[in-house]
């Protein structure tokens, strides 16, 4: 078992069976189906009821994740557990196969857009935020649409997989162009 936990590289249709399983996990034992996004919002609301919790209280986006005055809803739960572990498990990943790729800026991203870290990171940033708010905007991120919604055969979470990977492909052609694959 700890040879497996060693590869550099993990079996996609091992990942994806565990991925299933552990979605048949938190249905089964906590009725709730795998998501990240809500994490933000909820740290987004703490953050925000520092400088104003009646405010905070008195949104009707916030109280659906926060709750109100009188019932208040926990920031730190299990979907914040989820995301605190994925990061440890991506560390412990690496830890255990040996590889640390210290590439900050590849290669194709260097023949687009040029060998700036900074360029890179801002760039990472900006894509950062322009997930998030497509993810609040569909009503989950690409796990909870993806994974769970996938599951239970949502008409709407596979229409958002049509689109994510229709708009991916878009995408990928318009920063990176069909000369792109030369340079990978």
């Amino acid at each position: 078992m700890i040879s497996i936990l060693k590869k550099a590289r993990w079996s996609p249709y091992a990942v994806g069976a565990g991925i299933g399983v552990l979605s048949w996990v938190t249905f089964a034992l906590m009725n709730k189906a795998l998501g990240v996004s809500t994490t933000m919002v909820r740290a987004a609301g703490a953050v925000e009821g520092l400088v104003s919790e009646a405010h905070i209280r008195s949104n009707p986006y916030f109280i659906k994740y926060l709750g109100t005055m009188d019932k208040p809803l926990p920031v730190i739960e299990w979907q914040f557990a989820l995301v605190v572990m994925l990061v440890l498990g991506a560390f412990c990943a690496s830890w255990l196969s040996s590889t640390r790729l210290r590439e900050t800026v590849p290669d194709l991203w260097k023949w687009r857009f040029g060998p700036s870290r900074w360029v890179r990171f801002a760039g990472a940033f900006l894509a950062g935020i322009v997930v998030i708010f497509g993810a609040r905007l569909a009503g989950g991120c690409t796990s909870g649409h993806g994974i769970s919604g996938g599951l239970q055969l949502a008409v709407s979470s596979w229409i958002f997989f049509l689109c994510l990977f229709a708009a991916g492909i878009v995408t990928a052609w318009l920063l990176y162009g069909k000369g792109g694959q030369d340079h990978v």
